[in-house]
């Protein structure tokens, strides 16, 4: 405490300050894994229903053989995982999601749609990443729709490309595929519409989706739980209106996962930890 007092003001301030930034950001920093869950209600589904959202992976690696994920998906037992985008990372290589998805390809129904990571490669690399998805049979949903039987209860699942396919096709063409899919959705079906952007909430609203899952937004990367949901997001700018969470408009519910990037983003997430989310039906 003496060598304290006999330090310059000025240095015991910025001591000080370095103090509280340790104690204010340190525990921000803590970034394992967590499940987050949201109940939704619908007079549509007459048996429950679970899904697993998988999002934003980037390749980042969790435990050996992506046990840590690949467990904490096997806890939940989902009916059904669907993968929003950006699985793949141009930068990290394959390696950790093909790890993923050995583990889980064969015990799930999954249906996976591109983010804009996907194209950002280039076009060799987009077609070794959805080569991989061929060799595990998972479904990509590309414009799509897919009638699902969940529990007795009839679901319609619609899946879109990313805004950035052009990048790499010239026949991926968003707008397409949002009316081709819209035209063919039923009222009476549970509709249920898997896209990597949140920011096209208006889009999924003014179609009548049951709900919306998204990603891309990575939780906004900074938070202030209670004050800050998320200081910038992708195609949405500083403080994004929708970060991560719960949202609803109209009849609409969008659930933006906060994702799963860790190694791969250049700035660390603050108070905003990688999630997987799971999401009940009844």
């Amino acid at each position: 405490m003496q060598k304290f007092k006999n330090l310059s003001k000025e240095t015991r301030i910025k001591l000080i300050i370095l103090a509280v930034l340790i104690f204010l950001i340190g525990p921000g920093l803590y970034n394992k894994l967590k499940v987050v869950n949201y109940a939704l209600k619908s007079d549509k589904i007459i048996n429950p229903v679970r899904i697993a959202l998988v999002t934003d992976l980037h390749s980042c690696k969790y435990g050996d053989n992506q046990q840590e994920l690949i467990d904490a998906i096997d806890a939940q037992n989902p009916d059904v995982i669907l993968l929003g985008g950006d699985i793949f990372d141009e930068k990290l290589g394959n390696e950790n999601t093909i790890a993923f998805l050995d583990g889980i390809y064969d015990r799930y129904p999954i249906y996976y749609v591109t983010g804009n990571h996907e194209f950002w490669g280039g076009v060799d690399m987009y077609y070794e990443d959805m080569a991989i998805l061929e060799t595990y049979n998972i479904t990509r949903l590309e414009g799509d729709l897919v009638h699902l039987d969940i529990n007795g209860n009839n679901i319609t699942l619609v899946g879109v490309d990313d805004y950035d396919g052009y990048l790499v096709d010239s026949d991926i063409i968003l707008e397409n595929q949002f009316v081709d899919a819209y035209l063919s959705l039923d009222a009476d079906s549970y509709n249920i519409i898997l896209s990597h952007r949140p920011e096209l909430f208006d889009t999924y609203e003014a179609q009548d989706y049951d709900l919306a899952l998204c990603g891309h937004a990575h939780g906004g990367q900074w938070r202030i739980p209670g004050i800050l949901n998320g200081l910038y997001a992708p195609n949405q700018g500083l403080f994004p209106p929708y970060a991560g969470g719960l949202y609803e408009e109209d009849g609409t519910t969008m659930i933006v996962s906060r994702g799963l990037a860790r190694e791969s983003t250049l700035v660390p997430r603050l108070y905003n930890r990688p999630e997987l989310v799971i999401i009940d039906i009844t």
